[in-house]
C-alpha cells in the first residue's frame, strides 16, 4: 500500500521521532566512513591483495593502512587468508567478502558522480566498461519491475527497522 503525499509530509515532519541509530546510511558510514577506507575498498575492487600495495596505492601510512585494514576484516567486508611466495614466510592477503562485493554499486556511484562533477577536465582518470560487450558502466536506480527512477519519484514509507511511532503514524494515515 502506498504512502499519501500528505502521509509523506506528515512522515517527514515528524522526523524527530526517527532514530539514526537505526539509520543505514549512518551504519553504512560507521563501516566505510573514512577516507581510507573507502579508497581501500577502491583498491580491493581493483585487484589490490596485499598490505603494502594497499597502502602504496592508497597513499596513506602502514599504521593508518593496518587500523582501516583491520576494521573492514571486522566489519565482514574483507578476509584474510594465507599465502606464501617461494622463500618466505606465509603472510596474509585480503580478498572481498560477498558482503564487501556488495559495496561495489555505492562505491561505482561515487565515482561516478565524482567523474562528473569534481574531475577537471569532466570523465575521471578510470574508465570502466563491460568486458563482454564494451559497453559503458553507469550506476542507475531501478525499481525491482526494471523501470529507471528519478529522486523525484522515490515514496517514503516505513521499512521493518522504522520506530514504532513512525510506522503507526504511516498506518493511520492510511485509514
Amino acid at each position: 500500500m502506498r504512502v499519501s503525499d500528505a502521509a509523506y509530509d506528515d512522515l517527514l515532519a515528524r522526523r524527530g521521532s526517527w532514530s539514526a541509530a537505526s539509520c543505514s546510511v549512518a551504519a553504512a558510514l560507521e563501516v566505510v566512513g573514512t577516507r581510507s577506507a573507502m579508497l581501500l575498498m577502491r583498491e580491493a575492487f581493483y585487484g589490490t591483495r596485499r598490505f603494502d600495495d594497499f597502502a602504496h596505492r592508497v597513499g596513506i601510512s602502514d599504521a593508518v593502512a593496518a587500523a582501516r585494514l583491520r576494521e573492514l576484516v571486522e566489519a565482514g567486508l574483507l578476509a584474510k587468508e594465507p599465502y606464501r611466495e617461494e622463500g618466505s614466510r606465509t603472510r596474509l592477503e585480503y580478498r572481498l567478502t560477498d558482503k564487501g562485493r556488495d559495496l561495489l554499486p555505492a562505491v561505482l556511484a561515487l565515482m561516478q558522480w565524482g567523474d562528473r562533477w569534481l574531475s577537471d577536465p569532466p570523465g575521471g582518470p578510470v574508465d570502466l566498461t563491460h568486458r563482454d560487450c564494451g559497453a559503458e558502466i553507469a550506476v542507475r536506480i531501478r525499481c525491482a519491475a526494471g523501470h529507471e527512477v528519478e529522486a523525484r519519484e522515490l515514496l517514503l514509507s516505513p521499512g521493518p527497522a522504522a520506530s514504532s511511532p513512525v510506522r503507526e503514524a504511516a498506518a493511520a494515515s492510511r485509514r
